[in-house]
Formats: C-alpha cells, sequence, structure tokens
C-alpha cells in the first residue's frame, strides 16, 4: 500500500498503500482546445490508445431547471453509527447509473475530481468515509471497511433513498484506489449485483512484510484514524492476510465486467497475477499499466478517460 500525502507526493513503501469502448481522438479539437493545452491532448493521444477523450472531461451539461447536477450529504447508517458520504448527483430526471468510489489509507487522496467527471458523464458518483475515518463514526478497521462498503450499497439500494438520489439501484459499478482497490475488489467478489469493478493501484495485503516494517507503516498512514495504532493495524493485517489477499478475490469476481489500472507503484504484481488468473479461467477483463504515481498525479485526465470510456461500455 503506498502513502497518500496531502501534496500528492508519493513516499510510500511498496507493499502498503498510504494513501472498451474505443474512443478514437477525433473529437472536438476546437471546443476541447479551449480547456485543454494541444501537448495534453497529444500525450493523451499517445498514451489512451485507441481511445477518444470523453466529452465529460472538458465539456459541462446543459442545464436542467426541473433537475440540476447537485450534490447530497449520505448519512448511512450501520451497527448504530453513522458513515458520512456525498453523492454528485447529474443533471437529467434519471435514473442515472452509480458508481461508488471507495479511497485508500488513509484517504488523503478521495479521486473526488474523478467523481466529479463521472457526474458529468451521466452517473451518479459517491463517495465515503469508512467508519472511524474522515469524521465517521465508530473504529475503524480493514475488516470493518468490508462491512462498510456493503453498508454503503444497502442503502443505495433502498427505493426511497434511489429515488432521492435519482439513481437506478439495479445498476450500481464499485471502484477503489490503494487500500480501496482492495474493498472493492472483495466487495465485489461477494456481490453479484454489482454491474462492474475497477481497481486503481490496488493494496494487496496479503504481501509479505515483517511486522516490525508494517508496524512503521502504518504509523504513517493514520491520519483522521479513530480507535486504532499503527500496532493495533499491523495486528490485523497480520490475523487476517489469507481472507484479506487480493487473489482470494479471482473466482467471485471471475465473468464479471473488471477494469484493472496499475502504476510505477511496486503495487502492479498482485493485480497482474489477479488478471492472469481471470483471464486464465475465461473470464473478461480490461487492464492498463500507466508510468505514474501511486496517486497517478501527472495522469489525472487520462485516469478519468479511461475510467469513463470503460463506464460507457457498460450501459
Amino acid at each position: 500500500m503506498r502513502r497518500e500525502r496531502a501534496s500528492n507526493g508519493a513516499s510510500f513503501n511498496s507493499h502498503v498503500p498510504r494513501s472498451g469502448r474505443s474512443v478514437r481522438h477525433t473529437v472536438c479539437v476546437g471546443v476541447a482546445a479551449a480547456f485543454l493545452a494541444a501537448p495534453q491532448l497529444a500525450l493523451l493521444a499517445a498514451t489512451v490508445p485507441s481511445a477518444s477523450l470523453p466529452s465529460a472531461i472538458y465539456t459541462d451539461p446543459a442545464h436542467d431547471a426541473e433537475y440540476p447536477a447537485t450534490v447530497s450529504v449520505l448519512h448511512i447508517p450501520i451497527q448504530g453509527v453513522t458513515i458520512n458520504g456525498l453523492a454528485y448527483i447529474p443533471s437529467g430526471a434519471g435514473p442515472h447509473p452509480v458508481l461508488v468510489i471507495c479511497h485508500g489509507l488513509p484517504g488523503n487522496e478521495k479521486n473526488l475530481d474523478l467523481a466529479q467527471a463521472v457526474r458529468r458523464a451521466g452517473w451518479v458518483a459517491v463517495t465515503f468515509n469508512y467508519r472511524g475515518s474522515w469524521g465517521s463514526g465508530g473504529t475503524f478497521s480493514f475488516i470493518g471497511n468490508l462491512a462498510d462498503a456493503a453498508a454503503v450499497l444497502t442503502y443505495l439500494r433502498d427505493a426511497h433513498n434511489a429515488a432521492a438520489l435519482r439513481a437506478d439501484p439495479k445498476r450500481i459499478a464499485i471502484a477503489g484506489h490503494s487500500m480501496g482497490g482492495f474493498v472493492a475488489a472483495k466487495t465485489a467478489s461477494q456481490d453479484s449485483g454489482l454491474i462492474g469493478t475497477v481497481l486503481i493501484s490496488a493494496w494487496d495485503p496479503s504481501r509479505p512484510t515483517s511486522h516490525e516494517r508494517l508496524v512503521a507503516q502504518m504509523a504513517g498512514d493514520m491520519e483522521s484514524l479513530a480507535g486504532v495504532t499503527a500496532e493495533s493495524m499491523a495486528a490485523e493485517i497480520d490475523a487476517h492476510r489469507k481472507e484479506m489477499a487480493l487473489g482470494a478475490t479471482a473466482g467471485g469476481l471471475k465473468g464479471k465486467p473488471l477494469l484493472v489500472l496499475t502504476a510505477d507503484d511496486g503495487l502492479a504484481q498482485s493485480s497482474d497475477a489477479l488478471v492472469q488468473t481471470i483471464r486464465g479461467g475465461g473470464g473478461p477483463v480490461s487492464s492498463a499499466h500507466v508510468a505514474t504515481d501511486h496517486s497517478w498525479s501527472d495522469r489525472r485526465i487520462e485516469l478519468e478517460a479511461r475510467v469513463i470510456g470503460w463506464l460507457q461500455s457498460l450501459r
């Protein structure tokens, strides 16, 4: 897992995160150029082969006076406490498909630019904070994060909540970055109702490292986390390595739409192994490796383009 810093720098250890459809470059260059410099467009053309730049990257939607784009604060109940979240709702009556975005450890990088772009593409984008992180009630834990993601999905599938968010409760996909990639993979492997899964620089908790080194890594990954110590976090990983293994999700993900994106952060090996296992069993997987850091600091537009292009293939 790699450590995320608010500055987007990647002072990470390689073991622990700190946290389609074809798009040809026949985009409206005159419009896009007003927002993106030519070198950026040229670079994207080179790095996202056979993919056009989705218009949601550079174009605001038409205003809908009756059903405007908006945001909704979410308070999601779980075991007597509340998870806080936010739904980015696109314009239009809907119901719109939904992408749930799971952040990494501890959550400095929440990929909110991705959420905004996904909304412009016509999806309800939902972000949330695990219990014990960033103001959500309760105590943080890695295993507990899985229950938190499940609670978010239960909330979104409730007919009343879905209607309020103009969301389609039967068309929900999940994405996760870093530790959130582990959460997304485990959740999707156990939830047959999801229409797709995106893993971005996913963390594999089962990667071997000493307890002492793990404690040191956790000590640098604790901003905002409640009810834990570096020792308790390392102990939880040690106790659950086998069940938390990224590779253990292969059976549950086989046959389901999956996008796996890796970077130059030392974490690609586990994701590559997962892709190979699923493909070896005949499962459909889209994957790409991009030369960037763990936070995709200099490839944010490319990240958005890849995710949105793939989501469009699900519709």
